[in-house]
Formats: structure tokens, sequence, C-alpha cells
């Protein structure tokens, strides 16, 4: 199991990305593996077997116009584990919470 998150965009298509990566976000949304879109990524969790594909799926959508697609993919390999897209935020929270009760501070 693993997070993967990626970000793909057209290189050379003007400023604004958004209708190619809604596309992209489309299909990892519809691949039905956990998943979460930030400003920056697009988090998708599962078996690389299953995972990659989408993210190629993603990414020739992205290049469909016959543009320079860019790809970055960072990935946290963790065998036997499974629900960590919200657990690995879930525990860094929950100690910001301890802390603040520690300190006081709200």
């Amino acid at each position: 199991m693993a997070v993967f998150a990626f970000s793909v965009a057209p290189l050379g298509a003007g400023e604004s990305v958004a209708d190619s990566v809604a596309e992209a976000v489309r299909i990892v949304r519809e691949s039905g593996l956990p998943n979460r879109t930030t400003s920056m990524f697009t988090e998708i969790e599962g078996d690389w077997d299953v995972v990659m594909p989408v993210i190629q799926r993603a990414t020739e959508a992205v290049g469909a116009g016959g543009h320079r697609v860019s790809l970055v993919i960072k990935a946290d390999i963790r065998p036997g584990r499974t629900g960590e897209l919200t657990g690995k935020v879930e525990r860094v929270e929950e100690r910001l919470a301890a802390e603040s009760e520690e300190t006081g501070h709200a």
C-alpha cells in the first residue's frame, strides 16, 4: 500500500490549466480509490498496480490536446498500512491538539 501525490499539467497550454487538471481529477475520482485534491497535488491511495494506471490515464488525458505534459510523483510506501491518506494528517492534528492543551494555547 502507498499514498501517491502527483501533479500533472500541460505545458504550453496558456496560463490556466484548470480544464485539463479537472479532467485528470475526474479520472482519479472515478477510480474509486481514496483520494484528495489540494491546490498543488492530487493524492491517491492504493497498491502500485492499481494506482499507477490511474495516474497514467490522468496524464494521458491532460496531454490529449497534443500538449507536452509535466508530471511530478511522490510516494509514501508502507506495506500493510491502509487509511494513511487521512491517518497521517489525523496523527499530526492530534499532536498539535495535545501540545496546545499542554501549553494552554488555543
